[in-house]
């Protein structure tokens, strides 16, 4: 699917960097993370205007007071103020819309928390070995062992291992599910059935797929 054929599903997590992005760093750009393709290209040009409409007046207004310190010219005019307000106010327009789009990147975040906790909750009947076979094809990282499946993710350093599992361990928590977990430095191995059912279920592979989304942010 092309970058620009829908809007991609965020989670808590990355609604909270693009809002670190967009409030403290440059509007606009979180929300290009956050594959807001059109909201964020037009609040990173509108930032970008409104940057360079005051960095002119600025230019400009340096320029004529080494001009006053270095030679005789007379003085002159200092350059129009407002040309730096309509810098600012078009820099804080942009600000404001980007906030706009992190509410509404919290709001979704936690439509899909929601959403994913409910599918863990309707997995409770163990699954049969077709649908297991076909539910591993969508985990292709994930290997079955009888009736556990396992996967090893292995991070830079553990720092971001111990990220990894707390994330894990969060997710695990609300939805009342818990898998096996062994720590050893940088990598983590995950191993989950649904004792309860006596195998795997949809409860399972819902996790195995969160899980997995974790491990790339």
């Amino acid at each position: 699917m092309k970058p620009f054929s829908g809007r991609k599903k965020v989670s808590r997590a990355q609604a909270r960097n693009a809002a670190l992005l967009n409030q403290l760093g440059t509007p606009g750009l979180g929300s290009l993370l956050a594959g807001r393709w059109f909201e964020g290209a037009l609040q990173l040009l509108l930032f970008l205007a409104g940057f360079v409409l005051f960095c002119l007046w600025a230019f400009r207004n340096l320029s004529q007071y080494y001009q006053m310190m270095f030679n005789d010219a007379p003085k002159t005019q200092a350059g129009n103020s407002s040309v730096a307000l309509a810098g600012v106010v078009i820099c804080l327009i942009a600000w404001v819309w980007s906030l706009v789009t992190s509410f509404s990147l919290f709001r979704e975040a936690a439509g899909v928390s929601l959403e994913s906790l409910e599918s863990f909750a309707a997995g409770q009947v163990k699954l049969e070995p077709a649908r297991i076979i076909l539910a591993l094809g969508q985990l292709p990282q994930w290997q079955r062992e009888g009736e556990v499946i396992t996967r090893i993710y292995e991070f830079k350093d553990f720092a971001a291992a111990m990220k990894f599992v707390n994330q894990v361990a969060d997710l695990a928590e609300q939805a009342k599910h818990h898998p096996d977990l062994d720590i050893r430095w940088n990598r983590v191995a995950l191993a989950l059935t649904t004792h309860d059912a006596g195998g795997l279920t949809e409860k399972d592979f819902a996790l195995a797929k969160q899980c997995d989304a974790l491990s790339l942010q």
